[in-house]
C-alpha cells in the first residue's frame, strides 16, 4: 500500500468528517438567526476561498487539514454594526448558543448512523463466527472451545458474524465479566462455554482482545497447490505453473500452503529447493525468493497464490443485511454502544484501569484509513462511521477549547443565571490548551511506538 494512497484516504476521511461537523454548527447557527462570517476546512493559509450565500459567508479550504471552524459574528471578536447586533452569537439566548455548539458533535453521530444504516441495508460480507483450536493456557482453552464450533450467542445476545463476536468480547473484557457463550458444533449440537474474563488488566486490552482470550477465527487447511502466478515474479521465472502441487521445500515436507509460505518467508534472498508434482510427474526446481519489507522486516516472496476451494470459502462467510426499519434501529444502537464504550474507555484511562497505549493519533488513524480503503468501500465507510463517533465523543468532553467546554460554561450559566466571567474563561482556555497538548503528545508517542514495533 503506497504512502500516497494512505494519505489520500486519510485526507478524504478527515475532510468529510470536518465538513459534517462544521456544517452542523453552520446549519443550526443559520436557523437560530446567527450570521456566519467564515466556514473553514483546515487551518492556516487559505488555498481556496469564495464568498457566497445570503450573508456572503467566506468559504475556505486551508493548508492544514487537521480540523476546521465556523466563525460567527461576535462582539467579543470585533466591532459589530448596530443593525446586526441581534445576529451576533454572544447576543443569543443560552439555549440557542447551546444548540449551535452541540450541533457539531450531533452531526457526527447522525453521520455515523446514516453510514451504518446504508451498510446494514446494503449488506456487509463478514466471516461467520466459527472458532479454531484455541491456544493452550488461554480462557478459551480452559472453557473447552473446539475447532469448527460456531458461536451463536454471547450472554444470551445472538451474534451472526466474527466482527460482532469481537465487539461483544471487547466490551465484556473491559467489564471483566464471566461470559456465557452458546455454540453449535459440527454435529449441530448446542452447548455452552463459560469464559472467565475477570483476570484481564489494562495492559492486556492494548492488544488483540480475541487473541488474548484464545478465540481464533477458523481457517481451513489449504493444500500447497499453486492457483495463481504473478507475472514476472520468481515463481513464473522458475517455470512454476498453476496446478503444481508442492511436496517439499528446503528439504522439509510441505503439508499445507502455510508451511510453504513460512519456508519462503524465511529464505529471503537465499536459495530454496522445491519438489513438486505436475500431473503424474515429480519435478525439482531451485529458486531464490525476492526480499520485500513487511513491518520493518525483510521476508521472502515468490509471487504465487494458493488454489482455493471457493465453495468451502463461501461456507465461512455470511452477509449481514437488514430491512430498512431494522437497519436504522441497528445503526442507532451501534452508534450508541460505540459512543458509550468510548466514554468508558476514556474514563478507565483516567483512573488507570485501561492503558494509555490505547490512545491513537493521526499517524495510526491515517494507517487505518489506508487499510480500510484498500479493503473496499464498505470497510472504508465503516471506518468513517467509527472515526465520526470518536470525533463526536471527543468534542463533547468538558474541556475548554472543545465544544464540550463551551457547553460546560453554558450549563453553569443556566444554573448561575449569568455568563461565566471572562477571567474564568481565560483560565479555562489555558488549562484546556495544556490538556489537549498533553493528549496530543501521548497520541503521537503511541503512534511512533507502533511504527517502531511494526
Amino acid at each position: 500500500m503506497s504512502l500516497l494512497f494512505t494519505l489520500a484516504a486519510f485526507v478524504l476521511a478527515l475532510g468529510a468528517l470536518v465538513v459534517v461537523h462544521e456544517f452542523g454548527h453552520y446549519l443550526i447557527a443559520r436557523l437560530c438567526g446567527v450570521k456566519v462570517l467564515r466556514f473553514s476546512i483546515g487551518f492556516g493559509l487559505p488555498l481556496w476561498k469564495k464568498r457566497f450565500g445570503p450573508d456572503q459567508t467566506e468559504w475556505v479550504i486551508a493548508a492544514v487539514p487537521l480540523g476546521g471552524y465556523v466563525k460567527m459574528l461576535d462582539e467579543r471578536e470585533g466591532e459589530v454594526p448596530q443593525q446586526e447586533l441581534g445576529r451576533a452569537f454572544n447576543r443569543q439566548s443560552v439555549w440557542r448558543r447551546y444548540a449551535v455548539v452541540s450541533a457539531g458533535p450531533v452531526a457526527n453521530f447522525l453521520f455515523a448512523i446514516a453510514l451504518y444504516w446504508l451498510l446494514f441495508m446494503h449488506g456487509v460480507q463478514e466471516a461467520r463466527p466459527i472458532v479454531d483450536t484455541p491456544p493452550p493456557n488461554t480462557p478459551a482453552a480452559s472453557a473447552g472451545f473446539a475447532p469448527g464450533e460456531t458461536i451463536r450467542a454471547i450472554n444470551g445476545e445472538p451474534v451472526t458474524s466474527w466482527q460482532e463476536v469481537r465487539w461483544r468480547m471487547l466490551q465484556l473484557a473491559l467489564e471483566r465479566q464471566l461470559v456465557t457463550v452458546e455454540v453449535l458444533n459440527r454435529s449441530n449440537q448446542l452447548s455452552w462455554r463459560t469464559l472467565d474474563l475477570t483476570p484481564f488488566d489494562a495492559e492486556q486490552l492494548d492488544g488483540d482482545t480475541l487473541a488474548l482470550i484464545g478465540l481464533k477465527l477458523y481457517r481451513p487447511e489449504i493444500k500447497p497447490v499453486i492457483g495463481q502466478i504473478v507475472a514476472g515474479g520468481v515463481a513464473e521465472r522458475s517455470g512454476l505453473l498453476p496446478g503444481d502441487h508442492v511436496l517439499a521445500a528446503g528439504g522439509k515436507h510441505v503439508a499445507s500452503w502455510n508451511d510453504l509460505v513460512q519456508l519462503v518467508r524465511s529464505h529471503a534472498g537465499r536459495e530454496l529447493h522445491l519438489s513438486y508434482q505436475r500431473g503424474n510427474e515429480r519435478r525439482e526446481v531451485t529458486l531464490v525468493p525476492e526480499t520485500v519489507t513487511q513491518k520493518g522486516q525483510g521476508i521472502g516472496r515468490i509471487g504465487a497464490a494458493a488454489r482455493l476451494d471457493q465453495r468451502a470459502l463461501d461456507e465461512l462467510v455470511t452477509v449481514v443485511r437488514y430491512g430498512t426499519a431494522t437497519a436504522l434501529t441497528k445503526a442507532v444502537q451501534k452508534t450508541w454502544d460505540m459512543s458509550v464504550f468510548s466514554l468508558k474507555m476514556l474514563g478507565r484511562m483516567l483512573v488507570g484501569q485501561v492503558s494509555w497505549k490505547n490512545l491513537s493519533g493521526p499517524v495510526t488513524i491515517a494507517d487505518y484509513a489506508g487499510q480500510s480503503a484498500q479493503l473496499g468501500l464498505a470497510s472504508y465507510l465503516s471506518f468513517l462511521a467509527l472515526i465520526s463517533i470518536s470525533l463526536g465523543v471527543l468534542n463533547l468532553l468538558p474541556i475548554p477549547l472543545l465544544d464540550g467546554g463551551h457547553l460546560m460554561y453554558y450549563t453553569v450559566e443556566i444554573f448561575k443565571g449569568s455568563p461565566v466571567s471572562d477571567r474564568i474563561m481565560e483560565i479555562g482556555q489555558k488549562l484546556g490548551l495544556t490538556l489537549l497538548l498533553v493528549l496530543m503528545a501521548f497520541a503521537f508517542y503511541n503512534d511512533i511506538n507502533r511504527l517502531i514495533a511494526g
